[in-house]
């Protein structure tokens, strides 16, 4: 872990010299609307906004950037970091000074804790406390929205089964408990074996190696829709779960580590401006799993600007209108 934060601490150094290497980019503005009307104005808040490289990242980060500058802040775009620790380093360095973060990543990633904890409210709280005390960094209520890791099937093959939870597996025949997972999720020590001994399914009596497929990421939701195996390893709010039609299985036995998504700030600026909770949180509370599939589905399928897909979105929802 340290020779991580070092090494992103370097490539922070090198990024500083020449720009942040983010997107930047067009971000549109309107005028507060519905819930948002009342909220107190953010005339002479300067923040940078900061976001990793990945859809959903950049979907959040430009709504928190267009709702900012319709609340009249002056806001810097530094979406697009390459990388969680550069992403992180840039909010502990103060160069970003507002990122959503997903309360799993901040527990065992940048916080340093061997596993993560399934219960969403036990695993905010943790850290909540614990990032605050340690780098003055205030975690909003985080959103429904629970990116972690699960197990997909067909909609076909989960009506043919009877199958909608991960429980279930254990009854089915063995020639059918097949699988599609990614190296990384293998080969974790909270990943993959662990997962099937808790489900009661060990490696080897429950689910024979045979049986399993390890290939990369994109290649598993291609794997299992092509019926290559029975259930694939996905992220819970990867916009390909709606272009395949895909069922995501409850983790009813609460194996995966709660990774729900929340704005995170820089106290100094929090408390300068305590506004900024009544800005972000009744679009937080709106963030569930299906919009945020829906979300990434339009950048990641139907090639979308993330930007555009985000004003969209707060728009029909009633928070922001066009100007």
């Amino acid at each position: 872990m340290k020779r991580l934060v070092a090494a992103a601490s370097a490539l922070l150094l090198v990024l500083s010299g020449c720009g942040l290497g983010t997107s930047g980019g067009f971000v549109p503005t309107g005028a507060l609307q519905g819930p948002l009307s009342k909220v107190k104005n953010l005339d002479g808040l300067s923040i940078a906004i900061g976001s990793k490289s990945f859809q959903e990242q950049l979907i959040l980060g430009k709504i928190a950037a267009i709702l900012m500058r319709s609340a009249g802040a002056n806001v810097q775009d530094l979406t697009n970091m390459p990388g969680s620790d550069t992403s992180r380093q840039a909010m502990i360095q103060d160069q970003i000074q507002m990122a959503w973060e997903y309360t799993g990543t901040a527990w065992i990633s940048y916080l340093g804790h061997d596993t993560g904890i399934p219960d969403k409210q036990q695993q905010y709280d943790a850290v909540r406390k614990e990032d605050e005390q340690k780098y003055g960094l205030i975690w909003l209520k985080p959103a429904p929205m629970n990116n972690s890791y699960g197990f997909a099937m067909t909609r076909k093959e989960s009506e043919r089964l009877h199958i909608t939870k991960l429980s279930q597996v254990e009854s089915l025949p063995v020639k059918e408990r097949t699988f599609c997972v990614e190296s990384e999720f293998a080969n974790r020590n909270d990943g993959f074996e662990p997962m099937l001994k808790h489900y009661g399914i060990p490696m080897g009596s429950g689910v024979p190696r045979d049986n399993i497929r390890t290939l990369d990421t994109g290649a598993v939701y291609a794997a299992t829709n092509n019926g290559d195996c029975r259930f694939g390893e996905i992220f819970t709010t990867d916009g390909r779960i709606k272009s395949l039609d895909l069922v995501v299985l409850q983790d009813d036995k609460k194996y995966f580590p709660a990774y729900n998504v929340a704005p995170v700030i820089s106290k100094k600026v929090l408390d300068k401006y305590p506004q900024l909770r009544e800005l972000l949180q009744p679009v937080s509370d709106k963030l569930t799993d299906e919009v945020l599939i829906d979300l990434n589905a339009q950048v990641d399928v139907d090639g979308r600007e993330p930007a555009d897909v985000a004003m969209d979105w707060l728009v029909k929802e009633g928070f922001v209108s066009r100007d």
